[in-house]
C-alpha cells in the first residue's frame, strides 16, 4: 500500500494547466524526486501532497486516510514538509528547534515529557547534530541548518516527508551528504519526495520521479526511465544528451 497516494489532480493557473490527472504513489522505502522547469509547478504540487493546499481536482490519500480530512494535529504525526526558504523569526537553540517537531504530540500547555526529549536526541544523532544542540540556530551555516530542520521533521516520526529544494542553499558537499541522510530515512522506511534542480543528482539519489513540463504533461515512474534524454528534452526546451551516468544539455537549436 501507498504511504501517501494522489489520483487524478489538475492544477491551474491563469493562462495554463500546470499538470492534469497526475497519478502518483509514494512508497515506504523510497525517494522520489519532483523535477521540471522554473514555474512547471514543483513547489504547488509538493504543497497539495502536503495538504496545505486543497487540490482543484483529484483526491490525496495518507495510507488509508483522505488527507483533506484528517485534523492537523494527526496529519502532522504522519507528514512532515519542509518548505524551500526556512526563516528564523527567533534565534533558538538548534536543541529547541528540533522539538518543534514534537509539537503534534505535546499537551496545549504541557511541557515535553521523556519521550518527546528522547526523540529530539536521537534526531540530532541521526543528523550528526549533538554537538552543536546548544548553539543559536542564527549563528549555523546553511548546511547545518538544513541538517537541524531535516532532524525536526525526524523528531516528528512522520513516515512521509515532503521537501522543497532541500539542497538548493547548499555547497556540492553538504549537498551530497543531505541526500545521503535522505536515502537512510528511505532505508530506515520512510517514503521521500523532494524536489530537485539538479538532475544528475536526481538520477543518483532517488528511485522515482515526477517530470512536470508546465504545459500540463507529467511523467511519473522509475528515476532512469523519467529522467531520460527523450522527456527531459522537450520538458526543458533543450536537446539531451546522456554521457555514461551523466545528461548532457544544449540549446535545441544552434545558429
Amino acid at each position: 500500500m501507498s504511504a501517501l497516494s494522489a489520483r487524478g489532480l489538475c492544477h491551474r493557473v491563469p493562462g495554463r494547466t500546470l499538470f492534469a490527472d497526475l497519478d502518483l504513489d509514494l512508497t515506504a522505502g523510497r525517494v522520489t524526486a519532483v523535477v521540471g522547469p522554473n514555474g512547471a509547478g514543483k513547489s504547488t504540487l509538493l504543497r497539495l501532497l502536503a495538504g496545505l493546499e486543497a487540490p482543484q481536482r483529484g483526491h490525496l490519500r495518507l495510507g488509508d486516510d483522505d488527507l483533506r480530512a484528517l485534523p492537523p494535529r494527526l496529519r502532522a504525526r504522519r507528514l512532515a514538509y519542509l518548505p524551500q526558504r526556512t526563516v528564523l523569526a527567533y534565534d533558538l537553540r538548534v536543541r529547541d528547534l528540533v522539538l518543534l517537531g514534537r509539537a503534534p504530540y505535546l499537551p496545549a500547555f504541557g511541557p515535553p515529557d521523556t519521550t518527546d526529549l528522547t526523540a529530539v536526541e536521537a534526531a540530532l544523532g541521526r543528523v550528526d547534530l549533538l554537538g552543536l544542540a546548544e548553539r543559536g540556530a542564527r549563528a549555523l551555516s546553511g548546511g547545518e541548518l538544513q541538517r537541524v530542520m531535516l532532524a525536526r521533521m525526524l523528531a516528528s516520526a512522520a513516515g512521509v516527508l515532503i521537501l522543497d529544494e532541500p539542497t538548493a542553499a547548499l555547497d556540492i558537499g553538504h549537498a551530497l551528504d543531505f541526500l545521503a541522510h535522505l536515502r537512510g530515512l528511505a532505508r530506515a522506511g520512510a517514503a521521500v519526495v523532494l524536489a530537485l534542480h539538479d538532475l544528475d543528482l536526481a538520477r543518483r539519489y532517488t528511485d522515482d520521479a515526477v517530470l512536470l513540463a508546465g504545459t500540463g504533461a507529467a511523467h511519473t515512474g522509475p528515476v532512469g526511465h523519467v529522467l531520460s534524454a527523450s522527456l527531459l528534452g522537450p520538458a526543458f526546451g533543450v536537446a539531451v544528451r546522456e554521457l555514461g551516468e551523466h545528461l548532457v544539455f544544449e540549446p535545441a537549436t544552434s545558429c
